[in-house]
């Protein structure tokens, strides 16, 4: 399957539904929280790994292209290594977006961007501009690893990672989940109550049987 086809399949979709399509789905910690709300994140990952400095930033800047996704990892860095001028760039560039595991600060321009930048917290203290750092190299980012060109995919709440072939394979289950959902939620909105929709008094009767095999699922 072609990205452009893949990528367009999953803008239907959430991270959480792909996330319960596989409970082994790379999730990122959920300290790395988006600067603004009610955005999608969605592209390819060009990643950059530096400590205390944002040189390595100013030249993933020069050469990501438009729809990647900046993945900073700060190695626990505790100043800021994206404010304002960086992610207006990264906007007027078309990137898709930039996820720091570290700081951000100007928080009060980024939140009036349409570009997502996510952040595990905000500082007024900015890094220095010294060290090369390294662009494109398996990186750690929100606690899992994250390739160049993997697949990054976030909302409100929150980011998920995954290869190309990972998500081939995540698709049709994700997509009919999104389906069940609807499906659920229409007949709730209909009056329908939601425990009547689901085999909740079977499968905790098996559950307490010890029937090992025994799941909750919807009853469409």
């Amino acid at each position: 399957m072609k990205t452009e086809e893949l990528l367009t399949r999953v803008t239907q979709l959430d991270p959480a539904v792909l996330s319960d399509a596989d409970k082994k789905t790379r999730v990122m910690s959920p300290d790395i929280r988006p600067i603004q709300s009610g955005l999608q994140l969605l592209g390819k990952a060009y990643t950059v790994r530096c400590h205390e400095d944002f040189l390595a930033v100013i030249g993933a800047l020069e050469d990501a292209e438009a729809g990647d996704i900046l993945l900073i990892d700060t190695q626990d860095s505790r100043a800021a290594v994206v404010g304002e001028l960086f992610s207006m760039e990264a906007a007027r560039k078309g990137l898709g977006g930039i996820v720091i595991d570290g700081a951000c600060r100007d928080i009060s321009t980024i939140e009036q961007l349409d570009m997502p930048v996510y952040a595990r917290f905000v500082t007024p203290v900015s890094g220095t501009t010294m060290a090369l750092g390294e662009l494109q190299t398996q990186i750690v980012c929100g606690d899992v690893e994250v390739n160049p060109g993997d697949i990054i995919f976030g909302d409100d709440d929150g980011i998920i990672v995954a290869s190309t072939s990972e998500l081939e394979e995540l698709l049709p289950v994700a997509e009919q989940i999104k389906l069940t959902e609807r499906a659920v939620l229409e007949k709730i909105s209909g009056g329908t109550s939601l425990l009547s929709l689901l085999n909740y008094p079977e499968h905790r009767r098996q559950r307490r049987e010890g029937d090992a095999s025994s799941t909750l699922k919807f009853r469409l």
